[in-house]
């Protein structure tokens, strides 16, 4: 398998807030799609919102469930300010705040915010990633 993480899917309740909420919330450069999907292009990795329990039936899997999903989404940012001003802005247009900034034991600097679906985005800054 070459090294390479095409889509991220994410199964959401309400496709259209979903959109709403990565469109003008986060910022996300929306691609034209189909009425039942949203695509958005992030570099050569592309962010697809899909209805959860289409999702789950393309899988051929329960859409059932609850709790921590067992993963987050990450983005880097330049400074521990910007991890800051990048909640506030989230919170500020309905975006929850899972963890507040604070340094963290690597050296950096993290926090978390959930999407309207729950979905954990943690937002850090880390001196040791060039990947800014």
């Amino acid at each position: 398998m070459e090294p390479r993480l095409s889509f991220v899917t994410l199964g959401v309740s309400d496709l259209q807030r979903a959109t709403r909420f990565y469109e003008e919330v986060l910022g996300l450069p929306r691609i034209p799609t189909p009425p039942e999907v949203t695509f958005f292009e992030l570099g050569k990795t592309w962010l697809a919102l899909y209805p959860r329990e289409l999702l789950a039936a393309d899988a051929g899997v329960p859409a059932a469930g609850s709790g921590f999903p067992g993963f987050t989404l990450a983005h880097n940012v330049r400074s521990a300010a910007e991890v800051d001003a990048l909640l506030k802005e989230v919170a500020s247009k309905g975006g929850r705040i899972a963890k507040p900034g604070t340094r963290a034991d690597w050296g950096g600097y993290t926090g978390y915010f959930a999407d309207p679906d729950g979905f954990l985005w943690e937002v850090a800054w880390n001196p040791q990633f060039p990947h800014t």
